[in-house]
């Protein structure tokens, strides 16, 4: 029987995916609030850095995996305009929800589905650009979720990962005071749910680092590989370049 992590526990990797979907199926209707409290608002600073770093152009393809409440791909669109596309997805689908609301109610109309990243149900080479922004260390097996994510991007297109990582030895000590006594409390006082933040403070610690990362997307098929740091490591966004 195959084994993975949820958080720090192991657990049947047949039964990961539907712990994460109790996790996000529980925070979903917090979702935002919780992340402009958790990071102080920084998450709209890193998420803004990634809109920039993508370069996107007017009729570009865009395919965004575990776009939850839509935060990124508000902003694709409005890269893209009328000609390009931009394919809002999540495995979660009350996650989803929130997010297509949200993009309805700003007047943006995209293609919203429910998929699993790591059985993509896109054609190969149907992209310009991949973006995947705080979902991959929820996945059960990243290595084939990356490799599906370079399947459907076109020779010399783009994937964004824009994920927590390993911050600073520095800030070590304090990030981690913060997470697991700061970040449950919270979540506990505004969501209602404590486990379900300790859960994500764990899944941080699991996820691999920031070189660790570089070479599992080369190994996936990405030819050219670069990461930037972000607020001293909290979190990076790899750039990966498909061959």
């Amino acid at each position: 029987m195959s084994r993975t992590h949820f958080g720090f526990d192991s657990v049947d990797a047949n039964d990961k995916a539907r712990r994460v979907r109790g996790v996000f199926d529980s925070v979903a209707p917090k979702y935002d609030l919780m992340n402009d409290l958790m990071s102080l608002g920084l998450h709209r600073a890193w998420k803004a850095f990634a809109v920039l770093v993508a370069h996107l152009q007017p009729g570009q393809r865009v395919l965004d995996i575990a776009g939850g409440t839509g935060d990124l791909a508000q902003a694709f669109a409005r890269k893209v305009g009328p000609s390009g596309l931009v394919a809002h997805t999540d495995i979660n689908e009350s996650m989803l929800r929130v997010g297509r609301d949200r993009l309805l109610d700003a007047g943006v109309v995209l293609p919203t589905t429910v998929c699993d990243a790591e059985k993509l149900p896109f054609a190969s080479g149907a992209f310009d650009l991949v973006s995947v922004g705080f979902g991959l260390r929820n996945m059960t097996d990243k290595d084939r979720a990356l490799a599906e994510m370079s399947r459907v991007l076109r020779p010399g297109g783009r994937l964004l990962v824009l994920e927590f990582s390993k911050v600073a030895r520095p800030l070590e000590k304090a990030y981690d005071w913060y997470s697991f006594k700061v970040l449950p409390r919270l979540g506990r006082m505004v969501a209602g749910d404590e486990a379900s933040y300790r859960y994500l403070a764990e899944s941080i610690r699991m996820h691999p680092g920031q070189e660790e990362l570089r070479a599992m997307m080369k190994r996936a098929g990405f030819g050219h590989v670069d990461y930037h740091n972000l607020t001293g490591g909290v979190v990076a966004l790899h750039v990966g370049i498909k061959c």
